[in-house]
């Protein structure tokens, strides 16, 4: 057994075809095919299942993957190490962002990002939380952004700031007039609200109860913030926005946002590494970056706000 027999499987578990993976590993089929026949015929069982189109792992091969994995990324640690004496701040780095954090949050701290670490080259992609817990634990992002413990044994979490959830009113509404809103009342409306797997949205149906009571006429699936303000302006139903959402919006739209009553919802926006990054120092200051980029306000959790 070797790593790039690891690498093989890997890849094949990925594509689930022999041509695409190979491609992918820059060998050609018949070279890949026989290295993962070999790796079989060493362990003494079937990695996977080739009458099945298209191929797909065995139970016992599921599990050979899953610690090839952990390998994997271990070996690339070992890599990491030699580079972070190197090159410290520079080389790569893969940041996952909830996709209610990464429009509001990066135009804030990316201009930080290129002043103070010029050299190094970041690639971000939008994630849910869970897509970003798989995708730290396989190996394929080095950090993520997201709003809620990451919950696994294997990652790190670090706390970096609170944000509130605000709500966001038509002006032709009896909302538009009062100072806050009310959890328990706001199920009378219609609401915009991300789909289900969007923390953002678990975390507001669960601080206003709101499984068992709404009774929307309208649903709206793969919808965005930026739509629901846009239904909003036009006078329908009422949507939720994270606090650096509403520090973008133009000042005659500020009216529109109000803030729910004591206790205030909340959610902790965190920095999650596989436990094995070995990269500490980028880690420092990424940190910094990103707390420096947001107002000082949402560095504590104050006695008014209630995490959810």
């Amino acid at each position: 057994m070797n790593i790039q027999q690891l690498e093989y499987i890997q890849a094949l578990d990925k594509f689930r075809h022999f041509g695409r993976a190979a491609d992918f590993c820059q060998v050609t089929q018949p070279t890949l095919s026989t290295m993962i026949q070999k790796l079989e015929d060493e362990l003494g069982v079937k990695i996977f299942d080739r009458s099945h189109q298209p191929i797909i792992p065995t139970a016992v091969g599921r599990r050979i993957l899953d610690q090839a994995a952990i390998i994997l990324l271990q070996v690339a640690q070992v890599k990491e190490v030699i580079r972070e004496e190197q090159e410290a701040l520079t080389g790569a780095l893969r940041l996952g962002v909830l996709p209610t954090i990464a429009p509001y949050l990066l135009p804030l701290v990316l201009p930080l990002l290129r002043k103070h670490l010029p050299d190094l080259k970041i690639t971000i992609t939008e994630l849910k939380t869970s897509e970003c817990v798989a995708s730290l634990l396989s190996g394929q992002i080095d950090v993520a952004l997201i709003a809620s413990a990451s919950e696994d044994e294997l990652l790190v979490d670090r706390q970096l700031f609170f944000e509130e959830f605000l709500g966001y009113v038509p002006r032709r509404s009896e909302l538009f007039e009062e100072t806050s809103i009310r959890s328990a009342e706001v199920g009378r409306y219609q609401l915009w609200l991300l789909d289900e797997g969007h923390c953002f949205r678990d975390q507001l149906v669960k601080f206003c109860q709101l499984v068992h009571s709404t009774r929307q006429q309208i649903s709206y699936h793969r919808g965005s913030l930026e739509t629901f303000m846009h239904l909003v302006d036009q006078g329908d139903g009422v949507t939720f926005l994270p606090q650096l959402a509403t520090e973008m919006l133009p000042a005659e739209r500020h009216s529109q946002v109000k803030p729910f009553a004591l206790p205030r919802p909340t959610r902790a926006v965190t920095l999650v590494r596989h436990r094995e990054y070995v990269r500490q120092r980028l880690v420092e200051v990424l940190s910094t970056l990103i707390q420096a980029s947001v107002p000082e306000s949402m560095l504590q959790l104050t006695m008014e706000q209630d995490l959810v």
